[in-house]
């Protein structure tokens, strides 16, 4: 974890962090901010061609970058999904459900023409609150 004055950044294996030049994550102030997460982890895409096991994972990436503020599930007041496909909402939303049911942040789920990886059917971002 990086920090200036008042924004921390947390980084991660991500190779398009570097190319890119983004933080896995940024907390400025009492938000959170968690950037687009794929459910891939050490080179390694989870669920391939399986959309509930790759929200399952993006999200669980997304969280452990939280988890670097000593945050989770219970913090996060927003989501975003992106999905390759349409006929993926009902797995996509079956897996955020699981994740956030008792939580209900607002939620966005958009349907995309492509992801930076063809084998990635989700993407994740999430945003949250550090309260006292």
């Amino acid at each position: 974890m990086t920090t200036d004055r008042r924004v921390e950044r947390v980084q991660t294996d991500s190779p398009w962090e570097e190319t890119i030049g983004f933080a896995r994550a940024v907390a400025a102030g009492d938000r959170v901010l968690v950037s687009g997460t794929l459910p891939i982890t050490g080179g390694v895409l989870h669920g391939e061609g399986d959309p509930y096991r790759q929200a399952k994972a993006a999200f669980g990436n997304a969280l452990a970058a939280l988890g670097e503020f000593g945050l989770d599930e219970r913090a996060v007041v927003r989501t975003r999904m992106y999905l390759t496909h349409a006929r993926d909402v009902d797995d996509v939303g079956r897996a955020h459900k699981e994740i956030f049911d008792a939580v209900r942040p607002a939620a966005s789920l958009v349907v995309v023409s492509g992801l930076v990886d063809s084998r990635v059917l989700v993407e994740v971002e999430v945003e949250a609150l550090r309260t006292p």
